[in-house]
């Protein structure tokens, strides 16, 4: 096993960093690596806001659920699906392509692109000795983060990710068993397998939780799904999506 597979397979959300900034040598080396991912088409359709203004993480922070670790860390990114750049490349070029923009193909080109260079990205900061955390909460208020970072039409902030020098070594959570996740020569819809796989990760899930917790906390992985899904959430973001002009066809 090379350092790189170790590196992928070690990963673990890390949320409290020391007080102490990323240079900016490491953010160009991470954002150059986020830049070396796959792309639909050679299309690019992502961009990486560096946040560097402390009130503005303390904003985001904010916005995000209270999360204080956005709002301390060695440094803070926002990943957007960007396709402000290609309405540019159509003035420059005299071109219509407000028609191709809105449609959900091009959506979600750009949604994949920024979330495969957001890997890209994690993997390098974690191959330097830092540690990262997705987050997703970015998108409660997409609303007011997109005033706060001046986002303009065709472009969506996606997540976050925070990055720093970690103060402690998180445990890793368990992932779904490899059978679970790799089916051959087509989708597995034995339900009965799918349920006893379930039940048995469930086992697993409930084990980790006690040790971490002191058998504290005991709830499984299916009821936690059940439980997020049973209440949706974010229910402005359809309207949103398409005000930026984004899947509409």
């Amino acid at each position: 096993m090379n350092t790189m597979i170790e590196t992928i397979l070690n990963h673990r959300s890390i949320r409290k960093y020391e007080d102490r900034p990323l240079t900016k040598e490491q953010i160009e080396v991470i954002v150059k690596s986020a830049q070396a991912a796959a792309t639909s088409s050679y299309v690019q359709a992502y961009t990486i806001i560096g946040i560097t203004d402390q009130e503005k993480k303390k904003q985001l922070a904010h916005l995000v659920g209270n999360q204080p670790y956005v709002e301390k860390n060695g440094h803070l990114l926002v990943f957007c699906a960007d396709l402000y750049r290609h309405q540019v490349v159509a003035e420059m070029e005299n071109v219509d392509i407000t028609d191709s923009l809105e449609r959900t193909e091009n959506f979600m080109i750009a949604v994949i692109d920024a979330a495969l260079a957001a890997q890209n990205a994690a993997l390098a900061a974690e191959s330097m000795g830092l540690g990262i955390c997705y987050i997703g909460g970015l998108r409660n208020q997409l609303v007011e983060v997109s005033k706060l970072l001046n986002i303009p039409k065709h472009v969506i902030p996606l997540f976050a990710m925070t990055i720093g020098y970690p103060l402690h070594e998180s445990s890793k959570k368990p992932r779904l068993p490899f059978a679970h996740v790799y089916h051959e020569n087509g989708y597995q819809t034995n339900k009965e397998l799918l349920k006893e796989q379930l039940h048995d990760y469930n086992q697993t899930i409930q084990q980790y939780y006690k040790e971490r917790t002191n058998n504290e906390r005991q709830d499984t992985w299916t009821s936690q799904m059940a439980v997020k899904f049973t209440t949706p959430t974010r229910l402005y973001m359809k309207e949103y999506v398409q005000k930026q002009g984004f899947d509409k066809k």
